[in-house]
């Protein structure tokens, strides 16, 4: 899949499990280590874990399975690394805490 496919990918599978708050940004001039960044927010430290796991099931299935992720066994922010997409799926709090909007904001100006 081409960089777009698998953000319309990513952003069609956290869709299916009711992601909140979806963000998306263009990185691809400001980041060596990616080209869009997704961010959305569950409900819970469950509903977090099966956003995640729902991209990562999804994505075994496809030529593109991600590279990686972390923060799955504490399910307050879990980082999938889809190559040219890195989604981060994070509780309101520690999303709140972090406001990645507002670094990636300001880079993908």
């Amino acid at each position: 899949m081409q960089n777009k496919q698998i953000l319309d990918f990513v952003l069609d599978k956290i869709d299916d499990l009711k992601a909140k708050g979806v963000l998306t940004f263009d990185v691809a001039e400001t980041s060596s280590i990616t080209d869009y960044m997704v961010v959305c927010s569950g409900t819970s430290k469950k509903h977090v874990q099966s956003i995640a796991d729902h991209v990562l099931m999804e994505a075994k299935q496809t030529e593109d399975p991600a590279l990686g992720y972390e923060g799955m066994e504490e399910g307050e922010w879990v980082l999938v690394d889809l190559g040219p997409v890195v989604l981060h799926v994070m509780q309101d709090a520690t999303r709140d805490f972090y406001q990645l909007e507002k670094l990636w904001q300001e880079s993908s100006k």
